[in-house]
């Protein structure tokens, strides 16, 4: 009962203690409030690059030309053969005719060259995706070395450069967020432990008192999770509201149908349970470390 009742009075004062010292909590939470807002600037833009790069990665295709001479039943053994591999998604076939109306319909007036052939010259193909944009190369020396295959690419000068340059943005983005987040708790820890070094009189007339390190400590490990929490509520307003009005505008995409742009209904939620952890643990630990630390308790 008597850890109960520090407990809830340990609350009560950190709440009242919030608005007592209204000026010191001010500071601490414009200051939680700029760095947050930086954080959730790289978390949006961290999880759209990573969002981006994984959409590119599911239509990377392997197009595995059939030559001319294999029947339906030759067909149908390769086509078993790719499915039997462990790397193997997917499996669409596309004729040659599909090819010759898709290249007419590209070439525009020049599709009367194609017109004017009285034999396809095409071939038909089946277009294999796999579970690992990795497996990609491995997958297609494979393929390109069964029987019936005329030939199996997937651009893999142009591909794989693409996805090394994915792999370094995803690692730099990652590292941009992990710096935020350091320097974040950084500032917020500092910020609050200034504001507790400046109330030491009143920590240290509490000692004088006789009042337990536990008794004393609580109150303001409290005051610096409210400060964080406090701190975290307009970022998190700010990039909702921010995050849906760009999506609008954009209509989900940037500069073409290829980039498109995380939903906010699969962002905004984990990145304000982030902001609010963020701002609510540091906070806390700021005030826990400097109450412990600068004030020799």
């Amino acid at each position: 009962m008597r850890a109960i009742r520090i407990l809830f009075r340990s609350i009560r004062d950190a709440f009242k203690s919030v608005f007592r010292n209204f000026s010191l909590s001010i500071a601490s939470i414009i200051c939680i409030t700029i760095t947050l807002i930086l954080v959730a600037i790289s978390l949006v833009l961290s999880s759209n690059v990573n969002h981006f790069t994984a959409s590119i990665e599911k239509e990377l295709t392997i197009v595995v030309y059939l030559s001319n001479d294999i029947d339906s039943n030759k067909e149908k053994d390769i086509e078993n053969q790719i499915r039997n591999m462990s790397s193997f998604e997917s499996l669409v076939f596309k004729s040659k005719d599909e090819w010759k109306k898709e290249m007419q319909e590209s070439l525009g007036e020049l599709d009367s060259i194609l017109e004017d052939m009285e034999d396809n010259p095409l071939f038909d193909s089946l277009l294999v995706k796999v579970k690992n944009v990795s497996d990609l190369s491995a997958t297609t020396d494979k393929i390109s070395e069964i029987d019936g295959v005329y030939s199996a690419t997937y651009g893999k000068d142009s591909v794989d450069q693409m996805i090394s340059i994915f792999r370094v943005i995803e690692k730099v983005a990652l590292v941009i967020v992990i710096a935020l987040i350091v320097v974040t708790a950084f500032l917020i820890s500092n910020t609050i432990r200034l504001a507790i070094y400046a109330r030491r009189s009143e920590i240290e007339i509490m000692r004088l008192v006789g009042t337990s390190n536990i008794a004393i400590k609580l109150p303001f490990e409290f005051e610096g999770l409210f400060l964080g929490i406090l701190g975290s509520i307009i970022p998190v307003l700010l990039t909702i509201y921010a995050y849906i009005l760009t999506y609008d505008f954009f209509d989900g995409h940037i500069f073409s149908h290829m980039i498109e742009l995380v939903s906010p209904n699969e962002l905004l939620f984990f990145i304000s349970i982030i902001l609010v952890i963020i701002g609510g643990v540091v906070g806390m630990l700021g005030s826990h470390h400097a109450v412990r630390k600068y004030l020799k308790i």
